[in-house]
């Protein structure tokens, strides 16, 4: 049995083609960008519209291309997928040329995830088509309270069935919530976009009485009303939304209306995560990556040359700390490779997603903060992208499941606990 660590052709062609925006159209303005907090790379967005229809993006909005009904090669239902390692390879670069513009790259998000893994044919046929439209068209999703971070159980916004309407009348508030301004606000350069908005419909039933709400942009009783200002990220919006009485129709719920006194339903709404956090993940890669190839070039230019294969004692300190640099970026990227591998081929992968989002929020705080210091005043000075990149990576440890809650669903996972028994 051979093992091949190359890319396969199409991986490699998405790269490339994105190196080159990476590095004409991200790279450039990443600075103005982050200086500009909010402000809209319209250029890069519109772009990346049209980027993506033209390499065949799937309805759900991503960059990975679709499993291809229409594909005109015969051997193509005969080989395994590749669409999550595809994507995978896309976001790392996207994020490495910059991770604040990657998250406003129009697509579903979360937001189409969730009526990808949790909704019917219907309701995917009529939500995820938007984003092959002309306009770019964004989703998001509304997890996060004041007083529920990660901890899901403790959600308090609620969804009650009018049963003269037949509309759920939803209340509660949302914060932390990316691109939530660009998915519900009415933007006339985007398309109608929606939120995906967790509420309870049986507090009494716990996490059994979870479900997800597809809300559509400009629903009465919903408010975007606040922006956050954040110490990185700062191109990619982040909103808090209220929701005062809004009338949702039944239909868009996503799942099961009844409620069984069964995690069942949640846990498979959960699920959505075991796919997009390796995703995440990546995008840690390739901030790391960034700042390893950053300080490696300004010590080169320096005259500083980095001595593999001799033993560590024969290296110098900072030989050293880029070699450890060096081992953690590729670590963190062969443990996302195999939890989207694991995700290509319709295999469990908890465990793996969960290790991969620690391991990758982990190496990338590391990864930049050494980059700053080995750098010293240049690694700290706003002429370069260093500490740009040192402030952008710790969302990588905080979204999507923090490293705490990720280590404990690794331990879960292993040591064969519950969420109940192990928190």
């Amino acid at each position: 049995m051979t093992i091949e660590f190359e890319n396969p052709k199409p991986v490699e062609q998405a790269r490339f083609l994105l190196q080159t925006v990476a590095d004409n159209m991200m790279r450039p303005v990443s600075r103005e960008m982050d200086e500009n907090e909010h402000a809209i790379p319209f250029g890069y967005v519109e772009f990346m519209n049209t980027a993506m229809k033209a390499m065949g993006s799937g309805s759900a909005g991503s960059l990975a291309p679709s499993e291809g009904k229409n594909s005109d090669d015969p051997t193509r239902a005969k080989r395994p997928s590749i669409a999550y390692q595809l994507l995978a390879n896309q976001l790392e670069m996207l994020a490495w040329g910059d991770v604040g513009m990657y998250l406003i790259t129009p697509g579903g998000g979360l937001g189409a995830a969730a009526v990808q893994a949790a909704g019917s044919p219907e309701q995917r046929e009529k939500f995820l088509a938007r984003f092959n439209g002309e306009k770019p068209t964004f989703a998001a999703m509304c997890m996060t309270e004041p007083q529920a971070g990660s901890d899901t159980s403790a959600i308090r916004t609620r969804a009650v069935l009018d049963e003269n309407t037949r509309e759920w009348v939803i209340t509660g508030e949302k914060i932390f919530v990316t691109a939530g301004d660009k998915s519900f606000n009415d933007h006339p350069e985007f398309g109608k976009g929606f939120i995906v908005v967790w509420a309870s419909i049986d507090p009494s039933a716990g996490r059994a009485g979870m479900r997800s709400f597809v809300i559509e942009a400009g629903t009465p009783g919903v408010k975007v009303t606040k922006l956050e200002s954040k110490m990185g990220i700062r191109v990619s919006d982040t909103a808090s939304i209220s929701l005062d009485g809004a009338r949702v129709p039944f239909e868009n719920i996503l799942g099961s209306p009844t409620v069984e006194r069964t995690t069942t339903g949640f846990k498979g709404a959960m699920a959505t995560f075991d796919a997009t956090r390796p995703l995440v993940a990546a995008t840690g890669v390739g901030v790391a990556r960034a700042a390893l190839e950053e300080v490696k070039k300004m010590l080169a230019d320096q005259g500083v040359t980095i001595h593999y294969g001799l033993p560590r004692q024969k290296l110098s300190s900072i030989e050293k700390d880029v070699i450890e640099m060096e081992v953690m970026v590729k670590s963190a990227w062969l443990m996302v490779m195999k939890a989207v591998w694991m995700a290509d081929n319709k295999q469990p992968n908890a465990l793996e997603s969960s290790m991969s989002k620690v391991k990758s929020g982990d190496i990338v705080t590391k990864v930049t903060q050494k980059a700053v210091e080995i750098l010293g005043p240049l690694g700290y000075d706003r002429e370069f992208l260093l500490e740009k990149w040192f402030r952008d990576a710790k969302i990588t440890d905080i979204y999507e499941g923090t490293g705490q809650i990720n280590r404990l669903v690794v331990a879960r996972q292993i040591l064969g606990y519950s969420g109940s028994e192990l928190r």
